[in-house]
C-alpha cells in the first residue's frame, strides 16, 4: 500500500516527517499543499485533517498529522533499524523526550519569530523573542554535549525533527557558531541522513529566503 505524506517543503515539521520517512528508506507519495497559498484550507483537505495542519500522512485507511506523531509511527510500523527507534523503554523515553523538546520548546521559539514575518506582515524580530531562542539552542547544546546524536551515539527519529527545526533559523542567517555541540551536530546529519540534501536543505533556503524577503534589514542577532 502507498503510504502519502501531504507535504510542504518550507515548513520544518513537515520536512522532519519526509526525512524520516527517508531515513526509514520508505517509498512515499508526497502531495504538495502550499500553506503560502493557504491550501491547507480547500475543502478537500480539510475532510482529511479537520485540523489542517501540515504535515499529514495517509497510510490506507489511517490517517495521522503532527511530524511528532508521524515520525515515531513510521519508525515503529515500517523501521528496520532497531536503534533508530528502540523499543527498549527507556531509551525510547530519551528520544520521545527531544521530540518532545522539539514539538514544545525549540520549534515553538523558531515559530515565535518567524510566523509574524512570513503570515502577519511584521518585518522586525521582537527582542523578547531572541532570547527564549537562544536558551533552547543553548539546551540543545547540552544535550549533545558528549553525544554524536541527540539522544545518543545513534541517529534517531528525533535527529530527523531537531535538524529540521535548526536548519530552518540557520536558513534565515541566524548565528549558532557559539554552539560548537549544535553546530557540529547539525553538519554531521546532512552527512549522514539519507536525502538530507534534497529532502531537508532545499526547503529550509526556500523557507529562509521567504523569511528574509519579509524582514527589515539589521534584525538578526
Amino acid at each position: 500500500m502507498v503510504l502519502t505524506l501531504h507535504h510542504f517543503p518550507p515548513s520544518a515539521p513537515s520536512r522532519a516527517a519526509l526525512l524520516t520517512a527517508k531515513a526509514i528508506g520508505l517509498d512515499i507519495d508526497v502531495q504538495i499543499v502550499n500553506l503560502f497559498e493557504k491550501e491547507q484550507l480547500s475543502e478537500d483537505f480539510i475532510k482529511i485533517n479537520p485540523q489542517h495542519t501540515i504535515p499529514t500522512l495517509v497510510d490506507g485507511d489511517f490517517i495521522v498529522w503532527d511530524s511528532h506523531a508521524i515520525g515515531p509511527y513510521l519508525a515503529t510500523v515500517y523501521g528496520k533499524d532497531p536503534t533508530f527507534y528502540p523499543s527498549d523503554v527507556k531509551k525510547r523515553a530519551l528520544i520521545d523526550q527531544r521530540l518532545y523538546f522539539d514539538c514544545g520548546t525549540l520549534y515553538p521559539r523558531i515559530r515565535a519569530i518567524c510566523f509574524p514575518i512570513l503570515f502577519l506582515g511584521e518585518d522586525q524580530i521582537l527582542d523578547e523573542n531572541k532570547q527564549p531562542l537562544e536558551e533552547a539552542l543553548g539546551f540543545l547544546d547540552v544535550f549533545l554535549d558528549g553525544n554524536s546524536y541527540v539522544a545518543g551515539d545513534k541517529l534517531t527519529v528525533a535527529d530527523c525533527s531537531l535538524a529540521a527545526s535548526v536548519s530552518s533559523i540557520v536558513a534565515i542567517g541566524w548565528d549558532i557558531k557559539a554552539y560548537e555541540n549544535v553546530n557540529n551536530w547539525l553538519a554531521r546529519c546532512a552527512l549522514t541522513i539519507p536525502g538530507y540534501e534534497e529532502t531537508n536543505q532545499a526547503g529550509a533556503n526556500e523557507f529562509g529566503k521567504a523569511v528574509r524577503s519579509k524582514m527589515a534589514p539589521g534584525q538578526l542577532p
